[in-house]
């Protein structure tokens, strides 16, 4: 007779996201990995967890990160070195999350996901005054902006329609997979579940900063709470950033 109260295998992995399209994990260039010891023991603990694919994004925040896709590479190929010797294979690409501010100028060379996704994130207290202007003109330089985790930015908890009218217009956005677990407070995690039940979210991501994070994230992980929680979403990663680029 089948035992009709034994428990679900439980997901221990998180393969079935797949892709991380959001991490601080290059060395020494912004509030994440500092040291390119560090950020090769990221990339293994993540692939370890089951990501196939590993899409750094520094911060480019003029006045406090100021990086340019020249310190971008500098910090990628120093990292991809080190990773070549100690015989790790890893799918890895880099792009950068961009502070939308006064300073932030769309007629730069950018850094975007896939030559086609711009990540893109505020301040938590108050909203850009400029994201609609922003959001117009990365879509007017070819781009697909997606904001970064919605749900930290405390002026959408008790209204979310500017939030909708952002998405309404195209941008796309990304779930920090640490706040459906609290790490960011309870706020946080009540708005990250509303939007998950409105389905307003297209993307996940660690944003991996620091071994905290990590450490959490891999509890979470092989616990099987991160899949009960959100392992049946539909996010895109897999879909949008594993898929084949398109030639022009």
């Amino acid at each position: 007779m089948l035992n009709i109260f034994r428990k679900k295998n439980k997901v221990t992995d998180i393969s079935w996201l797949g892709v991380d399209m959001h991490s601080h994990i290059l060395p020494g260039i912004d509030d994440g990995a500092q040291n390119v010891t560090h950020s090769v023991r990221y990339v293994k603990a993540l692939q370890e967890l089951g990501f196939n694919q590993l899409i750094c994004t520094p911060h480019i925040f003029k006045g406090l990160y100021p990086n340019t896709p020249a310190t971008i590479l500098q910090a990628e190929t120093l990292l991809r070195d080190e990773l070549i010797n100690a015989n790790i294979s890893v799918n890895l690409s880099t792009a950068a999350e961009y502070m939308i501010d006064h300073n932030f100028n769309h007629e730069e060379a950018l850094c975007p996901i896939r030559g086609e996704y711009l990540l893109i994130e505020m301040r938590f207290l108050v909203e850009s005054p400029n994201i609609s202007q922003a959001q117009f003109d990365i879509e007017v330089e070819g781009y697909r902006p997606i904001l970064a985790h919605p749900e930290r930015y405390t002026y959408y908890y008790k209204d979310l329609s500017r939030l909708k009218r952002l998405k309404e217009k195209g941008c796309l956005l990304q779930l920090n997979l640490l706040s459906i677990l609290g790490y960011y407070g309870r706020d946080v995690k009540k708005l990250a579940d509303i939007l998950l039940k409105e389905k307003m979210y297209d993307f996940a991501g660690t944003d991996l900063h620091s071994d905290k994070h990590l450490q959490i994230l891999t509890e979470s992980v092989i616990s099987g709470r991160m899949y009960d929680l959100i392992g049946t979403y539909d996010f895109k990663n897999q879909e949008v950033f594993n898929a084949p680029l398109q030639l022009a």
